[in-house]
């Protein structure tokens, strides 16, 4: 094989990670070992790996754990399970949850090599089939057909491109379809959400740092930039860089290198950069809160992702796919939805967008004890479609059929707190401000009522 495949093996037996490291390592792979699910979930989290080779029976976690991890963060990587117990029940189970195959032990490392081998074979021929990757689906509405009419054009490219859209709207689900229609499908898709990071760290989680660059920097750390080396690195929420970082990135896209914090010394890189933004950032720019050149570098190509509601046609066939995803998470035969229940989808505002639809279908999903489900499961704001325009108006409480003061409190506040995000752009440190409480508690009351979007 011409590319160093990377390869996570995760097993509390040191022996057989040492065995099958350094098998791998002599027949042109990259492996690293871990022992514990936590720690495998940590290295999943901060490093791209082709192929990940689990033990079913861990100290923290079973290999099932580890396989939905795998699978939440890319649909594409395959995951092989090792296991002393080898049931047919078991192994269905497996198989059916999004593993690619299991092995049992006692195993050869010959064995273990040809499965890797077959694995990754299957992982190119379903991108390559695919075109834009695995578990990619379009939408009906002709908005987004003729948003994946530009990704075509501009996938083979490098071109640098800027995708706006509402928050949940999607903007990471065509970044990853532009990098898998590109010649970099086969290296590593980065992302990293700009306004998750603590302004005294993006230095470092951008462009790394090197040990005692700071107090606290015991180590050595490779930044995202390369991280993504020959992939792409896609930048979600791009203006809340603080200024510092912002010069630093247009030097990084100009000169194709970075600096590692506390290093002089000027490192290559080789990555595409995609850019999202949730608002418009020609207007940060005439505000002075971000840079005009760097702007104009970002803006290689714009795409503009039209909110759910805009396009209702795609509501129903991504209900179905995120149908089918909940079932494999759940275990579940959940077939679809009702008329009134599609209706009231439609008719919903859906100011989540995709994402705020994924989290209501994988709830239902979970709670629907029959094949259909019905409008019982849903949540009160669908049901009675009260949307987000009438939350100032506390009167709308009344018209539900709410009669639990518990309930009735815990609805008003989601509709305020989602009222905050979308006034600020989703901009958590201003919505926290505005909703008078710090931002772990708004981070707390995000998680609560699925807004996440």
């Amino acid at each position: 094989m011409s590319k160093k495949y990377s390869i996570l093996i995760v097993d509390d037996d040191t022996y057989i990670c040492s065995i099958l490291k350094k098998y791998l390592d002599q027949n042109g792979f990259v492996a690293e070992t871990t022992f514990s699910g936590s720690s495998a979930k940590t290295l999943i989290d901060r490093n791209h790996f082709d192929l990940v080779l689990c033990d079913f029976r861990l100290p923290d976690y079973d290999g099932l754990d580890i396989l939905k991890y795998v699978k939440a963060k890319n649909t594409s990587t395959p995951v092989i399970i090792m296991t002393a117990y080898a049931e047919i029940k078991k192994a269905v189970e497996l198989i059916k949850s999004g593993a690619f195959d299991y092995i049992s032990k006692p195993m050869q490392p010959e064995e273990v090599l040809t499965i890797i081998k077959k694995a990754l074979e299957n992982k190119k021929e379903k991108i390559t089939k695919t075109s834009f990757g695995s578990d990619f689906i379009t939408g009906r509405s002709a908005e987004m057909l003729d948003i994946m009419k530009h990704v075509k054009v501009i996938a083979p490219t490098d071109i640098t491109v800027m995708i706006e859209g509402e928050t949940g709207s999607g903007k990471e689900y065509i970044a990853r379809a532009i990098h898998y229609a590109s010649k970099r499908s086969d290296k590593p898709f980065i992302a990293l959400d700009c306004g998750a990071i603590p302004r005294e760290l993006a230095n470092s989680e951008l462009f790394g740092h090197i040990k005692g660059a700071f107090t606290g920097a015991i180590n050595d750390k490779v930044g995202y930039f390369q991280e993504a080396k020959g992939g792409t690195l896609f930048l979600d929420e791009v203006g809340n860089l603080p200024h510092e970082n912002q010069m630093k990135l247009l030097r990084a896209l100009q000169e194709k290198t970075v600096s590692r914090l506390g290093d002089n010394r000027s490192i290559k890189v080789d990555v595409r950069l995609i850019a999202a933004a949730n608002e418009n950032l020609l207007n940060k720019v005439k505000a002075g809160e971000f840079r005009e050149d760097l702007y104009h570098r970002l803006n290689g190509f714009r795409l503009h992702i039209p909110p759910l509601r805009q396009r209702t046609e795609d509501i129903t066939e991504f209900t179905n796919h995120f149908i089918k995803q909940a079932n494999i998470d759940f275990n579940k035969n959940v077939k679809g939805v009702d008329e009134s229940v599609k209706e009231l989808l439609i008719n919903y505002d859906w100011h989540g967008n995709i994402r705020e639809l994924q989290n209501i279908i994988k709830r239902v999903v979970l709670l629907c004890p029959d094949e259909i489900i019905t409008p019982d499961l849903l949540p009160d704001e669908i049901r009675f479609n009260s949307g987000i325009s009438n939350s100032n108006d506390t009167g709308n409480l009344l018209e539900r059929d709410v009669t639990d003061l518990k309930s009735a409190t815990l609805i008003t506040e989601k509709e305020v707190i989602q009222n905050a995000l979308i006034k600020n752009n989703n901009n958590k440190s201003k919505a926290a401000r505005i909703l008078n409480i710090d931002r772990k508690t708004l981070y707390n009351k995000i998680k609560l009522y699925n807004l996440d979007a």
